[in-house]
Order: C-alpha cells, then sequence, then structure tokens
C-alpha cells in the first residue's frame, strides 16, 4: 500500500492510512511521547512492539491509560544489545521509531554517565539492530532541538546549524544525531535499503506528563494542591507545541520515507514562530483554560545553565511533507487541561486519550 495523499487547504499531506497492518517497534514506549505514539500507531492499525523500561514516572501515562492492551510490552534497557538484538530478530519489525531516552535536563547533571550511555550507546545499539535485521526499511530517530549550538541568540536554528549541545542531555542528544549520520554514510547509502530520519522536535506539552522539572507537569500539580505555579525562568522561550503535533509527524516521516527515499533527512519539529512562547506566557495561557483562581509566581532557585532562547525553523518539513500545525498552543494547552481535570476527578483518562487522538486526526483532515 502507498502512502498516498490526503487534500489540506490547496496542499497535500502524507496518508498515514499505510500503517494498517505494518510491524512497528517503537523504543520508550512507556515515556509520555512514546505512549502518545505507542496509542496513535493502535489507532492506525499497526502491530506495535514497545521496548523501554518500566515507566519513568508514578503516576503514568502509560499505566493510566491501560496502554499495555495495545502494545506487545518489553521491558528492556536500549543499552542491553544482546536483548535488544533478540526483540528485533522475533519481531522483524518494518519500521522503527527511536525514542528511548534519559531526556531530562537537571538529570543529566547529576547522572552524566548514565545519559551518555542510554543516549548515545542506547542509539548504537539501535542502528546495529537495524544493520542486523533485514525487515527494517524506514527508521526514525527522536532527538530534540537542544542539539544545536545555541549562544542565546533570539534566532531560529535551521537543520544545518552546528550541533553542540551544552548541557549532558542537550549534548548527548547532538552525539546521537551524530552518530545517526555517520551510520547513513556508512552502512545505509543504499536507495533500496533502509531509509533513515532524525527528528528535532521541541518541548512538548499534553495531559499525561508527570515528569519533574517541566512547566505543565508543575502547572498540573500546583492546580490540583491549590498552589500558585512556581516559574523558575519566567523568560524562557519555547517552542512548545502539543505532543500530538510531533508524534504525528513522526508518523508523517516515517510512512514517507517507506515509501520514497527522497524524504530520508534531518528534520526540525516545532510549533509556527507566532506559537513560540515564554515559560511565563504559556503558564498563564494555563491559567486562564483552568481557571479557579489559579495564578504563577516566580521564584528562581539558582539551578543549573539552561538556554534562555529556542526556535526552529521548520521550513523544511513544509516544503518536503507539506507539513502544517493542526493545533495551535491554546488550543493545545486546552485539551491538555481537559485532560488533566479528567485525571484529577478520577475520570477515564483511556477514554479521554483516544478522543483526542480522533479528534486531532479528523482536525488534520479538515
Amino acid at each position: 500500500m502507498g502512502i498516498g495523499k490526503c487534500s489540506m487547504e490547496g496542499l497535500e499531506m502524507i496518508s498515514l492510512s499505510s500503517y494498517k497492518g505494518k510491524k512497528v517497534l517503537i523504543t520508550g514506549h512507556t515515556g509520555f511521547k512514546g505512549g502518545y505514539l505507542s496509542a496513535l500507531m493502535k489507532t492506525l492499525g499497526a502491530f506495535v512492539t514497545g521496548y523501554s523500561l518500566e515507566p519513568p514516572t508514578d503516576p503514568s501515562l502509560f499505566e493510566l491509560c491501560k496502554l499495555e492492551r495495545d502494545v506487545d510490552h518489553i521491558t528492556g534497557d536500549v543499552r542491553d544489545y544482546e536483548k535488544l538484538l533478540q526483540v528485533f530478530r522475533e519481531v522483524k519489525p518494518e519500521i522503527v521509531f527511536h525514542l528511548a531516552a534519559q531526556p531530562i535536563v537537571r538529570t543529566s547533571y547529576r547522572e552524566p554517565r548514565l545519559t551518555y550511555e542510554t543516549n548515545v550507546m542506547g542509539t548504537v545499539n539501535i542502528l546495529e539492530c537495524i544493520r542486523q535485521t533485514d525487515s527494517v526499511r524506514s527508521f526514525l530517530n527522536v532527538t530534540t532541538d537542544k542539539v544545536y549550538q545555541n549562544d542565546d541568540f533570539d534566532v531560529a536554528f535551521k537543520e544545518e546549524m552546528p550541533l553542540d549541545g551544552f548541557d549532558p542531555y542537550s549534548n548527548s542528544k547532538s552525539c546521537s544525531e551524530l552518530v545517526t549520520h555517520s551510520y547513513v554514510k556508512s552502512f545505509f547509502n543504499d536507495k533500496d535499503g533502509v531509509r533513515v530520519s532524525t527528528a528535532r522536535a521541541g518541548n512538548v506539552i499534553g495531559g499525561g506528563d508527570f515528569a519533574p522539572d517541566r512547566l505543565i507537569p508543575d502547572c498540573v500539580r500546583a492546580a490540583e494542591e491549590n498552589k500558585d505555579i512556581v516559574l523558575r525562568n519566567p523568560d524562557s522561550t519555547r517552542p512548545f507545541q502539543h505532543v500530538l503535533e510531533p508524534v504525528t509527524v513522526y508518523a508523517e516521516i516515517a510512512a514517507a520515507q517507506y515509501e520514497d527515499p527522497k524524504y530520508a533527512d534531518y528534520y526540525n519539529v516545532g510549533p509556527d514562530i507566532r506559537d513560540v512562547k515564554s515559560t511565563k506566557e504559556l503558564s498563564e495561557i494555563f491559567c486562564r483554560e483552568w481557571g479557579d483562581g489559579l495564578k504563577t509566581v516566580v521564584k528562581p532557585d539558582g539551578g543549573p545553565h539552561e538556554a534562555a532562547f529556542l526556535k526552529l525553523d521548520c521550513t523544511k518539513l513544509k516544503e518536503k511533507l507539506n507539513w502544517k500545525s493542526v493545533w495551535d498552543i491554546e488550543e493545545g494547552v486546552r485539551n491538555t487541561v481537559l485532560w488533566s481535570r479528567i485525571y484529577v476527578s478520577g475520570g477515564d483518562v483511556r477514554k479521554e486519550l483516544y478522543r483526542q487522538i480522533e479528534k486531532y486526526l479528523s482536525d488534520r483532515e479538515d
């Protein structure tokens, strides 16, 4: 089945219908993004195998939404090459998404060795497994917008700019990108073989994120406890977007390059420039949507270095895949609040997760 196209305001966008019946392997499926991608793949009719450590938070999206029902759930560490290779040989995946990572900047300062082992050697292990597995045709390595050398100038990063992340997390993801580039040039340069891309995504929001040291989870915890939202760096600018935006782009990239190697590339994945907000602006949108008199206070904590400005130029994604953002930041926060209020009230968050996925896919086609 070809990837096909869908009409979108005079343009064409990648159809996701080709996932039906495909064997898909997702590393990091118990994480926040991995959980949404797993649920999206289930909605699209793929046979999904997930390889990951146990959920990184308690509670977690994966457990609350009972996503183990929707995937072949395998507990494993991407640093364990032998186990990972065994899974590849048994599953024989056609499409692989690599999301497993140590994803927190502050954690990377406390545990730099773990961060590099997971984010760099984990990528090497995945690429080696792909090299040893004939079934794989499409691979997407999900990295981060923080891979770039960032001198805190208010500029939008383009894909050809230097990769040199500052902190151990960001730098390890820069290394993951470079490892992937080397494997493409050294081993995956046959147009009839596996097609490889990387996706450098921005900061995501959405219901079910319980990670520490992230703005929206902090907002939800404050609302739940009837406390003020505490901002460490109110002026830090980030390319925030709802999590369904990048995970759907991941699906589009992998589907497109599965059919045509011309789509294999290195992509920025972020919101429109109008949706690039400071943490203060985003928290204020959250307060308006939540209501109940929720407000923010600023209390710098003297924590480790984090970049002040982060913007992405997504021209390549728009031109090559005719991509267009579906939910702006206001809609993204609105859906985040909807899911979070259902969670706080003890409602059916699994039902709400799949409702939002269906709604997003419907809006995407309008």
